[in-house]
Parts: structure tokens; sequence; C-alpha cells
């Protein structure tokens, strides 16, 4: 069972409870686990701010606000705004813009999701619901509710699960129509729209590989005679172009980029070349492309393996960094030993407190570095500003360029000692000395406080063994687990190339990803629309009707499926009653709204709550309203009726019926 600190936490500024049961969906569906838990209506501005509210106790899960500005004053999004500044609560915000008042895309707020975004993702006929608005604050249609669904799910995917890093690319037919090999170079026609897609990806961080089954001579023309095409070879960071096995040749890859196969997806237009590459390498996630030309833009834009919670600018440099690292490579390669390359680096290490532009990549470091971890603490980047502890960040640079923000320290002083919450250290620094100037510089700092040490714990984590095998190599530990260290003697600690005592790990890359992983075939082409993912969620209801007290009419017939999809029930009987089946008056005012909706008729919340409310007591409203609004002169016959049973109704309008 969740805990009360991980779940899905909502507060809108309208009725939001519709959205419920396709949240849930989604939860399943992605094996996230997190329960969906709704703040009090309309208390946004609350929620905010209560430091014992639903949003600041759910620290492991995801915040989440549904804005309809138009719900508020002209001052209301400034005041908004305001509001999600000096909010307490830890957990990522994410801010929703539904449709109304369209609000300017804020700058403070990482995670915002557009109106515009979801209908362009997520269109559906209807939007709104002007009844369901009138009746209780419900404005939106169930389509749109599902629309809301998805798009925060989607969200919660990029913000929770493990990101993938590299795309490796099939050729013929994936990245061009036709075979370079038969048809010839220049007899292939790009695909741009794909490469398009990949690029953009690249832009955003992930790398792109070649792995196919081609000469390596044809795919070299292929690329050289369509000069206008988007993707160059020189786009790739790896290439694996030959007539061996998919799965060997992606473990190749993984092993030259130094990231884990669980990172990779294979994009390919061949099922059969995909299942062969995942019994080589299971854990690369294959894509298949779809035959039809046209389908081939929705499937890439709802594939959620590419999406990305946030693109910092290290994600966007890193195509870049690992060019660099190849450089390095070859350097040291060549190099005589380890000392003469070290000293032929001119490696600058520049420690600084942070600012406000590197709170992302600081949090970010956080959650994907592990080896060189000492306490393995994770933070968000609304955690990382409003910590009120001292933060040390640590950009790294050598002559083949910038390896960017790579390492942090977050430090406390207090009595005798400076005490470290936080050090860690990017593999990509790693084995250069960095570490030790790192923990040189924490020495200078307590020797210039006046302090008599700097205190280092180590808490074992996933994989930080790394981090304790330094930490040994320069001091001990006490029975606390803490390693103590005599101020003036690190202030002066150097790295000395061939004395390291600790194991240079591989790339963070290779940590698996944290949850299940979804099946994203099925999303990117079953589950794309609102109107697919609300027929998968009545299909999970399974709905059928009681056999010990069916529907007698079509109309009891409908309405009793209607009934069983809003009450989340498999069945029901005509004379149940709505509110002992577990409805409530949303509920009701989802269940008029829809009658409107199919029947055209507009029944008051009295239907609900002047007695029984039953299948069979709305089959008898909705019957009355349509005598009523059939014009005529009725108003007798409409007195006549409302002291007539079920029955003499029906058989009265089958009179009616037969007479006509």
């Amino acid at each position: 069972m969740p805990s009360d600190d991980r779940a899905i936490a909502i507060s809108a500024t309208f009725t939001a409870e519709p959205i419920q049961p396709f949240l849930e969906f989604w939860m399943a569906e992605l094996g996230l686990g997190y329960p969906v838990r709704f703040a009090p209506y309309n208390q946004v501005f609350q929620q905010l701010l209560d430091p014992g509210g639903v949003f600041a106790r759910n620290s492991q899960g995801v915040n989440v606000v549904l804005v309809r500005a138009s719900d508020w004053p002209d001052d209301g999004w400034a005041e908004f705004l305001r509001a999600v500044a000096a909010s307490p609560a830890a957990a990522p915000l994410v801010v929703v813009e539904c449709p109304g008042k369209r609000v300017e895309r804020p700058k403070g707020i990482s995670h915002f999701i557009t109106a515009e975004e979801i209908e362009s993702l997520y269109p559906v006929a209807a939007i709104h619901d002007p009844h369901g608005d009138e009746l209780g604050h419900v404005p939106y249609t169930t389509d749109y509710f599902a629309a809301l669904a998805i798009a925060i799910a989607r969200k919660v995917h990029a913000l929770r699960t493990a990101p993938f890093k590299v795309i490796a690319l099939d050729c013929d037919n994936t990245l061009w129509d036709g075979i370079c090999g038969e048809d010839g170079p220049r007899g292939v026609t790009p695909r741009r729209e794909l490469q398009e897609f990949m690029a953009a990806r690249r832009d955003e961080g992930m790398l792109l590989a070649l792995c196919s089954k081609n000469n390596e001579e044809d795919v070299s023309e292929t690329f050289r005679v369509h000069p206008d095409m988007p993707l160059r070879l020189a786009d790739f960071a790896a290439s694996r172009v030959n007539w061996g096995s998919k799965g060997v040749n992606l473990a190749g890859i993984a092993d030259e980029l130094d990231l884990g196969a669980d990172s990779m997806i294979l994009v390919d237009d061949s099922a059969k070349e995909v299942e062969e590459a995942r019994a080589g390498s299971p854990e690369v996630l294959g894509l298949i492309l779809p035959e039809r030309a046209d389908d081939l833009g929705p499937f890439l834009r709802h594939v959620w393996a590419f999406d990305r919670a946030r693109v910092t600018e290290e994600d966007r440099r890193r195509p870049e960094l690992y060019a660099q690292r190849a450089e390095r490579v070859r350097a040291e390669r060549s190099a005589a030993s380890l000392e003469e390359f070290l000293a032929g680096l001119n490696l600058q290490v520049h420690i600084a407190p942070m600012t406000p532009a590197q709170v992302d990549r600081a949090a970010q470091l956080t959650q994907r570095t592990n080896q060189m971890n000492t306490t393995g603490m994770r933070r968000t980047a609304a955690e990382m500003a409003k910590l009120s502890a001292e933060r040390l960040t640590v950009t790294v640079s050598d002559r083949f360029g910038s390896y960017g923000l790579t390492g942090l320290m977050i430090f406390r002083a207090g009595g005798r000692s400076l005490t470290v919450d936080t050090f860690l250290l990017s593999c990509r620094a790693l084995g250069r000395g960095v570490e030790h100037r790192m923990v040189s510089r924490l020495g200078e700092i307590a020797l210039e406080r006046g302090l008599e040490t700097v205190e280092i714990p180590f808490v074992a984590a996933q994989r930080n063994r790394p981090a304790l095998l330094f930490l040994e190599s320069i001091a001990s530990r006490d029975g606390a687990g803490v390693f103590r260290l005599p101020a003036a003697t690190v202030a002066t600690l150097e790295y000395h190339p061939g004395k390291q005592t600790y194991d240079t790990p591989r790339s963070e890359g290779r940590e698996s990803v944290q949850f299940k992983r979804a099946d994203y075939m099925r999303i990117a082409t079953e589950l794309r629309t609102p109107a697919q993912v609300v027929n998968a969620v009545r299909a999970r209801q399974g709905i059928v009707t009681r056999a010990a007290d069916p529907p007698r009419t079509a109309l009891e017939r409908d309405l009793t499926q209607l009934w069983c999809e809003l009450l989340n029930v498999s069945a029901a009987g005509v004379h149940d009653n709505f509110f002992e089946s577990g409805g409530h008056s949303l509920l009701a005012v989802q269940l008029l709204s829809r009658v409107r909706q199919i029947y055209g008729v507009e029944l008051s919340l009295e239907v609900v709550y002047s007695g029984e409310f039953t299948v069979a007591e709305l089959a008898k409203a909705i019957e009355l309203k349509e005598i009523e609004q059939s014009g005529g002169d009725y108003q007798e016959l409409l007195k006549e009726l409302e002291g007539l049973s079920d029955e003499e109704v029906r058989a009265l309008l089958a009179e009616e019926q037969d007479a006509t």
C-alpha cells in the first residue's frame, strides 16, 4: 500500500473528480502505483501555502494544479504565481492550463502544460459541458477529462521513470524509404518526418546511433548523396553497420558509449529484426514503425519513451560532451602513462556557490548520480531551491572542452565541524582528482571559519561503493559511519595518479528503470486518443446487467449502462438506489449532464433528491420531459401521469404511439 507521502495530489479551480478513473487507469497501466488524492474544492492557494496540506504531505509524489484562469479575478494569475514561489511543498508541481481564458507560459514553473498542447495531442469533439458547469462546476466533457488525464499521466511518467538516453536507428525503410544496397544510394527517399523528429530528440540531449544490416559503404554513400537530409553521419555518436546480429551490435554500442542497454531504444521497420535484437539484448526497448506513412508522425509523437521531464542546458550539450569524451579516450590510449595523459589535460576545476540557474541541473545530479554519492540523497528542484544549507557546485573543463556542472556539495557549519549533507560527482569527471579537490575545498572553508574537522557521513545506497572506497582512501570512519577528517590535513589533500585505491565506475547510465517498463507500443497505437482511453476504462470495468432486475425498455438498458460507467460497477438493477450503490452528488451532476447530451432533455437536481433515485425513476423523468418538450396540450396529461406507476406510464405511452 503506497504511503501518504507518495500520490498524485490534485487541486483545481473547478470540480476535477471526474478525472480520477482515467488517472487510476494510467497508474495501473504504467505500473507506478500512485493513488489519486484530491484537495478540498477550489482551495488551490491554501494547498500551495499550507505546510500541513495535501501538497506538503505528498513529498515523494507529484502535485498537480488544474487551472481555469477564468475562475479567478484579473489579478488571480499573478497571485497564483506568487503562491507557487512561496509554496513549502517539495514534490514536483505540474500546472495544467485548462480551456478558458489563456495565460502566458510562466517562467517560474518547471512543469507547465498548456491547453493548446493538450488540444494538439489529444483533440476531442466537445470540450465544454455548460450544463455540468452550471449544475456542479464540472466544466468539461468526459472525453476532455480523459485528455487531461493522459497529459498528466504522461508528465508523471517522465518525472518518475529513468529516461532513455540512446536511440539506435535502422537505415533501410526507417531513415529512408527503399534499400540502399538494391535501389542504390540515390534511389532511396529520405523520411524527413522521422529524421526531423530524431534530430529534435538529439537537440534535447539524446544520443543517436546507427544499428543496421547493410554494407557500411552503401550507408555512407547514401548520406553523402543526400546532403539535404535532416540527419548527417556526424550526428551519430556510435555506429554498427554490418551483417551481424543486432542484439550483439546493440550491446557493442552500449559498451562503446558506456551506457546501460536498458537506456537504449531501437527503432526499426521490421518486427523480426526487433525480436532478434531483443533476444540478444533483452533490456533494449524495441519500437516497430507503422507500415502506413500517414501513421508515422502520430506514432512517434505518442511514444512516451522519448519524453523528457525537463531539458537542461547540460542535456542539450550531451552529444557534444560525448564527442569530447571520444577525443579524451583516444588521447588516453596514445599517452605513455596515466600521469602523462592527466598532465596534458590541463584540467580546470571551478567550485563556487550554486546560482539560481544551476538549481535544475543540481537536482538532476542528485537523481542520477549513484557511484560517487556519499549519502544517495535525492532532491527535486523545488527542494534544492529552498535548502537553507550552503551549496557548492563543481564545473570541470580541460583542453578538449567543458564537462559541464558535474559535482555538488551541500554542508552546514556547526559546533567545531563542517558537516557534509551531500557529496557527489558525476562519473564523467571521476579518476582525474576532481573529488580530491572537492574535499580539499571543504577543508579550506572549515579553516576559514575556525572549524577543526570536516565530517562526511556515508550512507550505503544503490551502487555507491566507489564513494565508500574513496573516503576510506583518505580517512577512517567511526561506528556511526561518519568520516571525520582534520580540516588542516584535508585542506592540502592532493591526487597522485597511480595510487588510486578505489575503482572508477562505469557510467551512471547503468542504473535500471525504477518501475516496470510501460508498454510503449500499446500506448502509441491503442491508447493515444481520449476516446480510446475512455473505451479502455469502460472495458476494464467489465459492465454487465444484473439478471435479477434487468431493464425492461431500450431507454432503461442504455441508462443502466451509463449508470454502471459512472458508478464504476459491473452490474446494476433498474430499482437500485443511486446513492446506496456508491453514488454521490458530483456523480449525479455528471449523470444529468450526460442525459442532457444524449437525450436533449434538461433535468434539475430535484430529480435526484425528490425520492428514490433509480434507473427506473430516471427513465420516467426523461420520458415525462420528452412529452413536455414535444409541445401541444399535454398539461392535463402530465398531471395525470404524475400519479401513475412506471408500468401505467409506459402502457399509456404505448397507446399514444399506436394511435399515431
